[in-house]
């Protein structure tokens, strides 16, 4: 894998290299065959430029970044993965987000292949193409797969953010999580994905799924850069803690967590455990029967579908050739959102405040939940690809792959997912969580966890 973005920008404040190389190597593995259908529009030649002006002095120096098709960026049309959108006018101003990484002096390569308006964890898309997971196992010498490994999916929504970041295209994928869209491709592609609590990154200027879960964040390829790309995108520090890895008490959420896992996902899981645990960890085994009640209050379709729909109602009313214009699989899933009713509606936002209240009375006294990112690899495309005919076993990744993930959304809290796999697996996320607002203390447990996780 590519240096991360912390080693190159040293070597920058140290004459090694320039910007404006860096960004050709950019340039060079997003136009490779790995970025197959990982971008949507590029824009190398402003980036180049950009590079080549570059203020070493900012905290990206010029490096590449890329920008899910969720954000708004000036002049460019922002269409969610769809072709419903195809015909907006472009944005009149970057979205906050964005703006912030820009301001940092990051580079926009391009803008990256998603599930179409983010509904879904596997990654597949109908009208761009699909981006091939990366698993570390890739010649882009020769451009082909090696090992006899075949195309796998790269996990949603932010499946091409997440492959630019892993193939080394880009040093951070800015993209957005409301159920796990940031932390599962990290998982499936074997990188770094953080999930910050959702109050901290505004979402303004971006395609809302679920006005209640969204949380804008980044994909990166180290824990040091996801704490750099947090702190511009949140624009605040997070203080550094000098505790060592024996001063933390962790929780061991094997209620539910661990059903239906692989047989590389539960040896990378238990291994890691020990791991951590050898290295001076408290693990502690918790039941977290909480999450069990999940089902019964989203039993009404949850929040995703029903504030899906509020938005894309008055697209919707403009008549069957905008229906037909959808993923099928996505359009199912948001007219499920017309069902619910209003009553349902206010149960369903006081059921989750009380449902909060008890996880984190459940988890006090611990300093983070583990549990793995998914409880599988990365399936192969050709199971879930587009087809009716594919749809049981397409819905059935999806729900696998959203489980884990999504309990951190509906606690309103903070997660990491941290590839734990070894050099001759495919990759695997442990998932490092907590409740709102206990990211420094998660950051700082994941500088530790990924050194120790180093196999």
């Amino acid at each position: 894998m590519r240096p991360d973005l912390t080693s190159t920008l040293q070597s920058l404040q140290s004459g090694h290299t320039t910007s404006a190389a860096e960004m050709a190597r950019s340039i060079a593995i997003a136009q490779s065959p790995a970025c197959r259908n990982a971008f949507l529009q590029t824009r190398f030649d402003p980036a180049q430029s950009q590079a080549a002006q570059a203020n070493l002095a900012s905290p990206l120096g010029g490096l590449a970044i890329s920008v899910k098709d969720l954000f708004d960026v000036a002049g460019e049309v922002t269409t969610a993965g769809s072709r419903v959108l195809a015909d907006r006018a472009p944005a009149t101003a970057d979205s906050p987000a964005v703006a912030r990484l820009r301001a940092a002096g990051g580079g926009i390569l391009g803008r990256t292949n998603m599930t179409e308006f983010a509904f879904s964890g596997v990654g597949v898309n109908p009208h761009h193409g699909t981006p091939v997971a990366w698993d570390g196992r890739y010649d882009q010498a020769a451009g082909a797969r090696i090992y006899g490994t075949v195309p796998r999916i790269p996990g949603g929504s932010s499946s091409g953010a997440a492959v630019s970041v892993a193939t080394g295209a880009a040093f951070i994928g800015l993209g957005s999580d409301t159920g796990g869209s940031i932390r599962i491709p990290a998982a499936l592609n074997g990188i770094v994905g953080f999930k910050s609590t959702a109050r901290l990154v505004p979402t303004a200027g971006a395609v809302p799924l679920s006005s209640t879960l969204d949380t804008a964040c980044a994909l990166t390829r180290t824990v040091r850069d996801a704490v750099l790309a947090h702190e511009i995108l949140a624009q605040r520090q997070v203080p550094r803690s000098a505790a060592p890895l024996s001063s933390y008490r962790l929780a061991v959420a094997r209620s539910g967590f661990l059903d239906s896992m692989d047989h590389t996902v539960a040896r990378a899981f238990e291994r890691s455990l020990q791991r951590l645990r050898d290295a001076g960890a408290t693990l502690v085994d918790i039941p977290l029967e909480e999450v069990r009640e999940l089902h019964g209050i989203q039993a009404t379709g949850g929040f995703s579908a029903v504030e899906a729909y509020i938005w894309h109602r008055p697209l919707l009313a403009r008549g069957p050739h905008i229906r037909a214009a959808y993923d099928p699989r996505v359009l199912a899933r948001i007219e499920r959102g017309s069902q619910m009713r209003a009553f349902e509606y206010a149960e369903l936002v006081a059921a989750r405040t009380a449902w909060i209240a008890k996880m984190e009375t459940a988890l006090q006294g611990f300093d983070a939940v583990l549990s793995p990112t998914v409880p599988a690899v990365a399936a192969p495309i050709a199971n879930v690809a587009p087809g009716v005919e594919r749809d049981d076993a397409f819905f059935h990744t999806n729900g696998l792959l959203l489980r884990n993930p999504s309990v951190v959304n509906m606690l309103d809290g903070c997660a990491i997912s941290l590839p734990c796999h070894t050099a001759d697996e495919l990759p695997v996320g442990l998932m490092l969580w907590h409740a709102a607002l206990h990211d420094d203390t998660l950051l700082n447990l994941a500088l530790l966890a990924e050194a120790t996780l180093q196999f």
